[in-house]
């Protein structure tokens, strides 16, 4: 799986952290500890990709940096 950058800040809003992929349009993530919203939105980047890719959408290529804001 490509490596895709993810943001990673807290929402004092949703009570979580938050993972946002942005190369990815609408694909973000949450989870109580950023390890976990990491984790999910791995999950979430391989949905996206696995939807763009039933419905022929192009996929972006990933600029493989990960990014962690406290």
């Amino acid at each position: 799986m490509e490596r895709y950058e993810v943001i990673i800040y807290w929402s004092a809003v949703d009570d979580a952290f938050i993972a946002e992929v942005p190369e990815l349009k609408g694909c973000s993530a949450h989870g109580p500890t950023r390890e976990a919203a990491l984790a999910n939105a791995e999950g979430a980047i391989a949905a996206w990709v696995a939807t763009a890719e039933e419905f022929g959408d192009p996929i972006p290529p990933a600029k493989g940096r990960v990014l962690m804001v406290a």
